[in-house]
């Protein structure tokens, strides 16, 4: 049996006696128009869907999104909100398990505003075990290769320039100019014990990292770079985790967008033991 409350009260809910909650009249209308205003703001409209059976969580998907609407989360690449997607799929083409297809079905609207403001939050660093990139691995020292090293001898760096952040490098000017171009993952200069020797000497080199940085800024200051200034070649290094992998995809983009399809490019791939693992 339900119990009203005082009619001055005009509360939208009746409490029981025996606790349990009812709407009156009030109550109903209320619900009504929430739902309607809820339904409002769907519409039917295409938004990526990610089967999480088929995802690894490799993160290649991650740098892909401009709008930065994915993340690894526990193992698996997930959406973090529909109005983050813009529905156009670029991420489809870089997952390697076919884990990622557009779907059309009510939802939340593609909202700009709330992406500039997610962007301006900056990447959110992922639990370790949630992308293979952040997983701790303990390296065994290469006893074999320390014994052979030449001790205290001071190697020359074969740094020609600086800065060297992408980020801070100008687009165009004398070190671009019938430059052999490094652009590479900052972590492989600290895996690779002979960087400077193997990779960097005689080249102009650009570094980012393609998990923390926002990869939209450097896809359009490397499609200045490729355009403006008359590269010899391009050289992209990485670490052999997925998700650096999406320098290669920056640089990809970089040069559809800049029209270039003459600048020959080489992709460097770096094991975890500072070794190369594949150059093609």
């Amino acid at each position: 049996m339900l119990s009203d409350p005082p009619a001055s009260g005009r509360a939208p809910v009746r409490v029981c006696r025996d606790g349990a909650i009812g709407y009156n009249k009030i109550g109903v209308l209320s619900v009504i128009a929430s739902l309607k205003e809820s339904a409002v703001k769907k519409r039917m409209r295409k938004i990526v869907i990610i089967d999480e059976d088929k995802c690894d969580g490799c993160g290649l998907c991650v740098p892909s999104c401009a709008e930065g609407a994915i993340q690894v989360i526990d193992g698996k690449a997930r959406l973090l909100a529909e109005n983050l997607c813009d529905g156009l799929g670029n991420c489809l083409g870089t997952c390697p398990k076919d884990a990622i297809t557009i779907e059309e079905r009510p939802c939340d609207e593609f909202d700009e505003a709330a992406v500039e403001v997610h962007r301006r939050r900056g990447p959110q660093s992922p639990p370790a075990e949630g992308c293979p990139g952040a997983k701790l691995v303990k390296l065994g020292l290469r006893t074999a290769q320390l014994a052979t090293a030449d001790k205290g001898k001071t190697r020359p760096s074969r740094l020609g320039q600086w800065p060297v952040q992408l980020s801070l490098l100008p687009a165009t000017g004398e070190l671009w100019q019938d430059a052999d171009v490094l652009i590479a993952a900052d972590c492989v200069s600290v895996a690779m014990p002979d960087f400077h020797e193997r990779l960097l000497d005689g080249k102009s080199v650009a570094v980012a990292c393609p998990k923390l940085d926002d990869l939209a800024p450097h896809v359009a200051k490397l499609a200045e770079i490729f355009a403006g200034n008359s590269i010899r070649s391009v050289t992209v290094a990485h670490m052999e985790v997925p998700c650096c992998s999406g320098i290669v995809v920056a640089v990809e983009r970089a040069m559809a967008i800049a029209g270039v399809t003459d600048i020959p490019v080489t992709d460097i791939t770096i094991a975890l033991d500072g070794t190369i693992k594949h150059a093609g």
